[in-house]
Protein backbone atom coordinates (compact mmCIF):
# COMPACT_ATOMS: atom_id res chain seq x y z
CA UNK A 1 0.00 0.00 0.00
CA UNK A 2 2.91 2.19 0.88
CA UNK A 3 4.86 1.83 -2.08
CA UNK A 4 1.65 2.31 -4.34
CA UNK A 5 0.55 5.42 -2.82
CA UNK A 6 4.20 6.66 -3.44
CA UNK A 7 3.74 5.62 -7.31
CA UNK A 8 0.32 7.87 -7.76
CA UNK A 9 0.90 10.89 -5.40
CA UNK A 10 2.12 13.86 -7.88
CA UNK A 11 5.88 14.73 -6.91
CA UNK A 12 4.26 18.55 -5.60
CA UNK A 13 2.58 16.73 -2.95
CA UNK A 14 4.88 14.14 -2.25
CA UNK A 15 7.51 16.68 -1.81
CA UNK A 16 4.96 18.94 1.00
CA UNK A 17 5.35 15.50 2.53
CA UNK A 18 8.97 14.72 2.26
CA UNK A 19 9.33 15.48 5.92
CA UNK A 20 7.10 11.91 6.93
CA UNK A 21 8.74 10.15 4.17
CA UNK A 22 12.49 11.11 5.37
CA UNK A 23 11.17 9.45 8.78
CA UNK A 24 10.10 6.09 7.23
CA UNK A 25 12.36 5.55 4.33
CA UNK A 26 15.09 4.37 6.11
CA UNK A 27 12.80 1.34 7.08
CA UNK A 28 11.18 0.74 3.88
CA UNK A 29 14.20 1.47 1.70
CA UNK A 30 17.21 1.88 3.51
CA UNK A 31 20.02 -0.08 2.14
CA UNK A 32 23.27 0.48 0.43
CA UNK A 33 23.39 0.11 -2.93
CA UNK A 34 21.78 3.04 -4.32
CA UNK A 35 22.35 6.78 -3.11
CA UNK A 36 21.61 10.10 -3.33
CA UNK A 37 24.38 13.11 -3.53
CA UNK A 38 21.97 15.65 -2.17
CA UNK A 39 20.63 14.24 0.97
CA UNK A 40 23.61 12.11 1.09
CA UNK A 41 20.57 8.79 1.91
CA UNK A 42 21.68 5.30 0.95
CA UNK A 43 18.95 3.03 -0.29
CA UNK A 44 18.27 -0.53 -1.42
CA UNK A 45 16.59 1.26 -3.99
CA UNK A 46 14.60 4.60 -4.79
CA UNK A 47 10.82 5.43 -5.95
CA UNK A 48 9.38 5.18 -9.08
CA UNK A 49 8.06 8.38 -10.59
CA UNK A 50 5.62 9.57 -13.13
CA UNK A 51 2.22 11.41 -14.02
CA UNK A 52 0.23 13.30 -16.11
CA UNK A 53 0.42 10.51 -18.47
CA UNK A 54 3.70 9.94 -18.85
CA UNK A 55 5.82 6.79 -18.71
CA UNK A 56 6.71 5.86 -14.82
CA UNK A 57 10.07 5.26 -14.84
CA UNK A 58 11.45 3.29 -12.22
CA UNK A 59 13.99 3.33 -9.12
CA UNK A 60 14.75 7.26 -9.90
CA UNK A 61 13.11 9.14 -6.84
CA UNK A 62 14.94 9.95 -3.60
CA UNK A 63 12.58 8.16 -0.76
CA UNK A 64 14.41 10.79 1.89
CA UNK A 65 14.73 14.52 -0.19
CA UNK A 66 12.55 13.20 -3.17
CA UNK A 67 15.15 14.01 -5.50
CA UNK A 68 15.28 13.00 -9.39
CA UNK A 69 17.99 12.59 -11.65
CA UNK A 70 18.23 16.23 -12.77
CA UNK A 71 18.27 17.51 -9.45
CA UNK A 72 20.88 15.27 -8.87
CA UNK A 73 23.10 15.92 -12.20
CA UNK A 74 23.04 19.41 -11.44
CA UNK A 75 24.06 19.15 -7.75
CA UNK A 76 27.34 16.51 -8.97
CA UNK A 77 28.34 19.56 -11.58
CA UNK A 78 27.95 22.17 -9.07
CA UNK A 79 29.88 20.14 -6.58
CA UNK A 80 32.24 18.82 -8.83
CA UNK A 81 32.67 21.69 -10.93
CA UNK A 82 32.05 25.18 -10.14
CA UNK A 83 32.56 26.82 -6.64
CA UNK A 84 29.03 27.95 -6.36
CA UNK A 85 29.13 26.52 -2.64
CA UNK A 86 31.87 28.62 -1.64
CA UNK A 87 32.18 31.99 -3.47
CA UNK A 88 29.74 34.97 -2.48
CA UNK A 89 27.12 35.34 -4.84
CA UNK A 90 24.03 37.36 -5.65
CA UNK A 91 21.32 34.54 -7.06
CA UNK A 92 18.30 34.42 -7.98
CA UNK A 93 16.51 30.84 -8.04
CA UNK A 94 13.22 31.10 -10.78
CA UNK A 95 10.51 28.24 -9.34
CA UNK A 96 13.08 27.33 -6.36
CA UNK A 97 13.07 23.47 -6.44
CA UNK A 98 12.19 22.60 -2.64
CA UNK A 99 14.85 19.68 -2.45
CA UNK A 100 17.37 22.95 -2.90
CA UNK A 101 15.65 25.62 -1.49
CA UNK A 102 15.84 24.69 2.21
CA UNK A 103 19.57 24.08 1.51
CA UNK A 104 20.37 27.17 -0.34
CA UNK A 105 18.90 29.09 2.32
CA UNK A 106 21.37 27.97 4.99
CA UNK A 107 24.34 29.07 2.93
CA UNK A 108 25.84 32.29 4.42
CA UNK A 109 27.85 33.26 1.11
CA UNK A 110 24.70 33.33 -1.11
CA UNK A 111 22.48 36.25 -0.83
CA UNK A 112 19.20 34.42 -2.03
CA UNK A 113 16.28 36.04 -4.09
CA UNK A 114 13.45 33.36 -5.59
CA UNK A 115 11.13 34.32 -7.54
CA UNK A 116 7.54 32.60 -9.05
CA UNK A 117 4.46 33.79 -10.59
CA UNK A 118 2.54 31.09 -8.40
CA UNK A 119 4.62 29.64 -5.79
CA UNK A 120 3.64 30.71 -1.87
CA UNK A 121 7.66 30.08 -1.41
CA UNK A 122 9.06 32.49 -3.86
CA UNK A 123 10.14 36.14 -2.17
CA UNK A 124 8.66 38.02 -5.40
CA UNK A 125 5.67 37.27 -7.60
CA UNK A 126 6.49 37.54 -11.27
CA UNK A 127 6.07 36.90 -14.65
CA UNK A 128 9.57 35.42 -16.07
CA UNK A 129 8.41 37.40 -19.25
CA UNK A 130 8.50 40.75 -17.22
CA UNK A 131 10.96 40.48 -14.15
CA UNK A 132 10.78 44.20 -11.68
CA UNK A 133 14.52 43.59 -11.40
CA UNK A 134 16.79 45.87 -12.69
CA UNK A 135 19.67 45.38 -15.04
CA UNK A 136 22.85 43.52 -14.43
CA UNK A 137 21.78 42.53 -10.61
CA UNK A 138 22.46 38.47 -10.09
CA UNK A 139 25.45 37.02 -10.50
CA UNK A 140 24.02 33.27 -10.64
CA UNK A 141 20.43 32.22 -11.73
CA UNK A 142 18.93 28.93 -11.78
CA UNK A 143 15.55 28.77 -14.11
CA UNK A 144 14.54 24.66 -13.86
CA UNK A 145 11.88 23.67 -15.78
CA UNK A 146 9.99 26.46 -16.22
CA UNK A 147 10.85 27.47 -20.06
CA UNK A 148 9.10 24.95 -21.26
CA UNK A 149 5.84 26.26 -19.57
CA UNK A 150 6.01 29.92 -20.55
CA UNK A 151 4.42 31.95 -23.77
CA UNK A 152 7.22 33.30 -25.28
CA UNK A 153 10.63 31.72 -24.20
CA UNK A 154 12.43 33.76 -26.27
CA UNK A 155 11.38 37.37 -24.05
CA UNK A 156 11.83 35.11 -21.05
CA UNK A 157 15.20 33.94 -21.87
CA UNK A 158 15.99 37.78 -22.81
CA UNK A 159 15.03 38.64 -19.48
CA UNK A 160 17.42 35.70 -17.37
CA UNK A 161 20.01 38.15 -19.83
CA UNK A 162 18.92 41.16 -18.89
CA UNK A 163 18.92 40.62 -15.34
CA UNK A 164 22.43 38.76 -14.86
CA UNK A 165 25.38 40.39 -14.22
CA UNK A 166 28.38 40.40 -16.67
CA UNK A 167 30.46 37.53 -15.79
CA UNK A 168 27.69 35.73 -14.27
CA UNK A 169 26.31 32.07 -15.12
CA UNK A 170 23.00 30.37 -14.64
CA UNK A 171 21.46 26.83 -14.93
CA UNK A 172 18.49 26.74 -17.44
CA UNK A 173 17.19 23.21 -17.48
CA UNK A 174 14.63 22.16 -19.89
CA UNK A 175 13.44 18.44 -21.07
CA UNK A 176 14.40 17.97 -24.22
CA UNK A 177 13.44 15.44 -26.93
CA UNK A 178 16.96 14.30 -28.15
CA UNK A 179 15.57 12.74 -31.43
CA UNK A 180 14.83 15.98 -32.49
CA UNK A 181 16.83 18.49 -34.04
CA UNK A 182 14.16 21.58 -33.42
CA UNK A 183 11.95 22.16 -30.75
CA UNK A 184 8.23 21.24 -31.38
CA UNK A 185 5.78 23.99 -30.81
CA UNK A 186 2.51 24.33 -32.13
CA UNK A 187 -0.34 27.15 -30.99
CA UNK A 188 -3.47 24.73 -32.09
CA UNK A 189 -2.11 21.73 -29.89
CA UNK A 190 -4.33 23.27 -26.53
CA UNK A 191 -5.65 20.04 -24.86
CA UNK A 192 -4.19 18.54 -22.10
CA UNK A 193 -4.46 15.48 -23.64
CA UNK A 194 -2.67 16.23 -26.81
CA UNK A 195 0.13 18.27 -24.61
CA UNK A 196 0.85 15.12 -22.78
CA UNK A 197 0.75 13.36 -26.13
CA UNK A 198 3.15 16.28 -27.82
CA UNK A 199 4.95 17.85 -25.00
CA UNK A 200 5.19 15.05 -22.17
CA UNK A 201 3.21 16.87 -19.85
CA UNK A 202 -0.19 18.77 -19.59
CA UNK A 203 1.09 22.27 -18.69
CA UNK A 204 4.12 22.49 -21.34
CA UNK A 205 3.82 24.48 -24.08
CA UNK A 206 6.73 23.20 -26.17
CA UNK A 207 8.85 20.56 -26.27
CA UNK A 208 12.58 21.29 -26.96
CA UNK A 209 14.71 19.80 -29.45
CA UNK A 210 18.53 20.21 -30.33
CA UNK A 211 18.40 23.57 -30.78
CA UNK A 212 18.23 24.61 -27.43
CA UNK A 213 21.30 26.02 -26.98
CA UNK A 214 21.29 28.35 -29.84
CA UNK A 215 18.04 29.23 -28.48
CA UNK A 216 19.21 30.36 -25.72
CA UNK A 217 22.65 31.72 -27.83
CA UNK A 218 20.40 33.86 -29.70
CA UNK A 219 20.06 36.44 -26.97
CA UNK A 220 23.05 36.98 -26.08
CA UNK A 221 24.51 33.71 -24.01
CA UNK A 222 27.18 31.50 -24.23
CA UNK A 223 25.66 28.26 -23.65
CA UNK A 224 26.83 24.97 -23.00
CA UNK A 225 25.61 21.48 -22.28
CA UNK A 226 27.78 19.24 -19.86
CA UNK A 227 27.15 15.54 -19.59
CA UNK A 228 27.70 14.84 -16.26
CA UNK A 229 26.06 11.60 -15.66
CA UNK A 230 28.51 10.11 -18.34
CA UNK A 231 31.51 11.83 -16.99
CA UNK A 232 31.45 10.35 -13.60
CA UNK A 233 31.51 6.48 -14.85
CA UNK A 234 29.24 3.58 -15.25
CA UNK A 235 29.71 2.63 -11.53
CA UNK A 236 28.41 6.33 -10.24
CA UNK A 237 25.97 6.33 -12.73
CA UNK A 238 24.17 3.49 -11.04
CA UNK A 239 24.64 3.96 -7.86
CA UNK A 240 23.27 7.61 -8.20
CA UNK A 241 20.80 6.84 -10.45
CA UNK A 242 21.53 9.33 -12.92
CA UNK A 243 19.67 9.46 -16.54
CA UNK A 244 21.76 9.49 -20.27
CA UNK A 245 19.22 12.36 -20.87
CA UNK A 246 19.94 14.26 -18.18
CA UNK A 247 22.46 16.88 -19.05
CA UNK A 248 23.08 20.19 -17.42
CA UNK A 249 22.68 23.46 -18.93
CA UNK A 250 24.48 26.37 -18.04
CA UNK A 251 24.75 30.32 -19.44
CA UNK A 252 27.38 32.53 -19.29
CA UNK A 253 27.21 36.13 -19.54
CA UNK A 254 30.62 37.41 -21.04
Amino acid sequence: MFHFLLRTIPRPILIRLSYIFSFFSPVFYGGNKYECPVCEGKFRKMLPYGYDGSAKRENVLCPKCLTLERHRVLWLYLKEQTDFFSKPRKMLHIAPEQPFLGRFRKMKHLDLTTADLFSPLADVKCDIQEMPFEDNTFDVIFCNHVLEHVDDDKKAMGELYRVMKPGGFGIFQVPIDYKRETTHEDPSITSEEDRVKHYWQKDHVRLYGLDYLSKLEAVGFKATRIDVANEVGSELKDRYRLGDSDKVYRVDKL
